[in-house]
């Protein structure tokens, strides 16, 4: 088939294109590799049945005329991170939500299934945990710049559910939690990459806050499994899924774990919130997943743990730092 990933120089949709290349299928990446990089899908250059395009999805011409001529979207781009959401506010709305609304359009148009990733942070303060796909969804004041993301989020989740109602667009919502892994980048405050990097320089681990608020990490190669799964599977059409881990664990406890896995000296720092992202920002404590609706509707079960979540960032940045000495 034919498949075009939006946003496949990022850390997911790199890793979506490696699996689905591997399967025998044509890629196509648009990428303006704001957040994405070209290093992430150099490897795949070259290949008969890649192509690299350097653009935006807001260029309407040419995404009319990828979406055409394609079988299946992966709408993967997005503004991510919740340091560019704090810096960069409007750009997060309009990324998010043109560039979806764009994506859906065309698709609807031309009758492409297609994939829209949303995210753990719609489900806002939410205090039923694990969070389940039809729980209802709170999220701050809008003068707290921390929501924009999630609010974003949402508008893409109903535009896709409007389409999907209006004119049974095959589409499907997934809602990832905290998807980590190798080429993942600690630029945008990406918590796992960054306290793994600082371990293996012996350099302390800030840890936002006082540490006891709980995420769960899954792993990549878990992820992309199960974005491939559900757009195969037509009962998944019209539906928002889960799609992640449920081991949780304290941001403190994980500091710790990198600290012991990568046997480094580095030591604990608490930063508090205000100093980290500006006064007035606003976190949930827990944020843990239903997966039993992935499982029922694609045999979904994570089989990768955090420890082998951190050896494996751990060992990229240990290649990088042979190829950075090897070079010098």
């Amino acid at each position: 088939m034919k498949i075009l990933i939006t946003g496949g120089a990022g850390f997911v949709g790199s890793h979506l294109a490696d699996k689905l290349i591997g399967e025998g299928h044509e890629i196509t990446v648009i990428d303006n590799l704001s957040t994405g990089r070209y290093q992430n899908v150099e490897h795949l250059e070259g290949k008969k049945n890649f192509r690299l395009i350097i653009d935006t999805v807001l260029n309407e011409k040419l995404m009319e005329e990828l979406i055409r001529d394609t079988d299946r979207v992966f709408h993967m781009a997005s503004a991510v991170g919740v340091k560019l959401i704090m810096e960069h506010p409007v750009k997060t709305i309009e990324t998010i939500f043109r560039g979806t609304d764009v994506v859906l359009g065309f698709c609807s148009r031309y009758r492409k299934r297609v994939l829209i990733p949303s995210t753990s942070e719609v489900y806002g303060k939410g205090a039923s945990i694990p969070f389940r796909e039809e729980d209802d969804l709170l999220t701050g004041s809008t003068d707290k710049h921390r929501w924009a993301y999630a609010c974003a989020k949402t508008l893409d989740e109903f535009l896709a559910l409007a389409h999907w109602k209006e004119t049974c667009l095959s589409v499907v919502v997934v809602r990832l939690f905290n998807t980590v892994g190798p080429r993942q980048t600690g630029q945008y405050g990406m918590v796992v990459p960054n306290f793994v990097k600082s371990a293996l320089n012996n350099e302390p681990l800030n840890v936002h806050g006082d540490g006891t608020q709980s995420r769960c990490f899954g792993h990549v190669l878990d992820i992309v499994e199960g974005l491939t799964k559900v757009i195969e599977t037509p009962e998944c059409f019209g539906q928002v899924i889960n799609l992640g881990n449920s081991e949780e664990v304290t941001i403190k406890g994980l500091a710790e774990k990198a600290i012991e896995m990568t046997e480094s000296t580095s030591e604990i720092r608490y930063i508090p919130y205000a100093e980290a992202y500006g006064k007035g920002f606003e976190d949930m404590q827990r944020r843990v997943p239903s997966l039993e609706k992935a499982k029922r509707l694609i045999g979904y079960q994570p089989t990768r743990t955090l420890e082998q979540i951190i050896n494996d960032v751990a060992e990229q940045f240990r290649e990088e730092l042979k190829t950075e000495t090897a070079n010098a």
